[in-house]
């Protein structure tokens, strides 16, 4: 999508009434965008590195946000997506047990992370 056509679309989100829903990936959704025009909040893809997605659902927390946020996440049992979720849960703890949070046990995926994810 062209600068123009995303700003467009963020306009048109953010100040038509009528738009009452937009759709940005998870990656794309936690860079450089003010959401505070939003109150909900669906995460359709887990991304193994839990930063990842607070900054995605930061997007609407923001200095003019006024309302209740509420973020959802979806996952289907007994597929990768619960094993990200723990992998979320292991890098996490990785990263509070280190002096400091080591911010490169949240930033990288390992090949333990990997077998980790597909395994039998």
């Amino acid at each position: 999508m062209s600068v123009a056509a995303r700003e467009g679309v963020l306009n048109s989100f953010k100040d038509d009434f009528g738009t009452r829903v937009i759709l940005i990936s998870l990656k794309a959704g936690g860079v450089a965008l003010n959401l505070t025009v939003a109150s909900h909040i669906y995460l359709m893809d887990p991304w193994w590195n839990p930063a990842a997605e607070y900054q995605a659902i930061d997007r609407a927390h923001r200095l003019g946000q006024h309302k209740p946020i509420r973020a959802v996440r979806f996952v289907v049992r007994n597929t990768v997506e619960e094993r990200i979720l723990r992998l979320q849960d292991k890098k996490r703890l990785v990263f509070e047990g280190t002096v400091g949070g080591d911010i490169g046990s949240l930033s990288q995926l390992s090949e333990d992370d990997l077998r980790f994810l597909f395994q039998n």
